[in-house]
């Protein structure tokens, strides 16, 4: 019957509208959920931010005016042998320690020294245990570890784990750049104007105004007043 047929049309037109309707709504509940996701998260950063201010950042023996450590901080401790500079920024997921443990009495005051306008990237460590200090200006890629202690392995009769771990000082150089992955080990001394290429191990000395890559890191240019820039030929 025609009215039957038309029924019919009028229930399944009256179906696609509500199927249609609910996967409309279902998106913008989506999209909506995946905004307020969004905001709170800013938000916690914001507030969840250390700076020289907040209850945290007024443990640390230095905060600089305008400094901030991006939340979310990997681990932080023993933070009154760590100063940093004016005007940093440490990036999230970073980790900022001086000792083995919290609550170590170090032998050194400050053990982490971070200058001024210094930028640490993503996921690094500054690991001290008796003194490193990064001049201002210093930048880092995401991912570098820099610390000044080792761990010793002479004596196979016993694991590696219960050895000595001899410590020895770090200094990273005003205006220097250490690209991603880089790890500077004890006793490394950078100097000013240095690029550290990405994914370098730093064992020794590297001079003012140079670029070093590798593992070990050794220079492949320098500069000298008069002739500029210079590529290294390597040995």
């Amino acid at each position: 019957m025609p009215g039957d047929s038309q029924q019919i049309n009028r229930l399944a037109d009256g179906r696609r509208f509500v199927a249609r309707r609910h996967r409309q709504l279902k998106a913008a509940g989506r999209r909506a959920a995946g905004e307020a996701i969004h905001r709170t998260w800013e938000l916690i950063g914001l507030y969840g931010a250390v700076g020289p201010d907040t209850v945290r950042g007024r443990r640390f023996g230095r905060f600089g005016a305008g400094s901030v450590i991006c939340f979310p901080p990997n681990t932080i401790f023993n933070e009154h042998y760590i100063h940093i500079g004016a005007g940093t920024m440490i990036g999230p997921q970073v980790t900022l320690s001086a000792g083995m443990m919290p609550g170590q009495q170090c032998l050194t005051d400050p053990v982490v020294r971070i200058g001024d306008r210094c930028l640490i990237g993503k996921g690094s460590g500054i690991v001290g245990h008796l003194g490193i200090e990064i001049g201002d200006d210093v930048w880092t890629g995401h991912h570098v570890y820099i610390t000044d202690q080792n761990h010793g392995y002479e004596d196979v009769t016993r694991p590696i784990s219960q050895q000595t771990m001899p410590e020895r000082a770090v200094t990273i150089g005003s205006g220097s750049w250490l690209g991603y992955g880089t790890v500077v080990l004890p006793g490394a001394r950078i100097g000013r104007h240095v690029t550290v290429g990405a994914n370098s191990v730093v064992t020794g000395e590297l001079p003012d105004f140079c670029v070093a890559v590798g593992s070990p890191a050794k220079v492949v240019r320098h500069y000298t007043n008069g002739e500029g820039w210079q590529r290294t030929d390597l040995v």
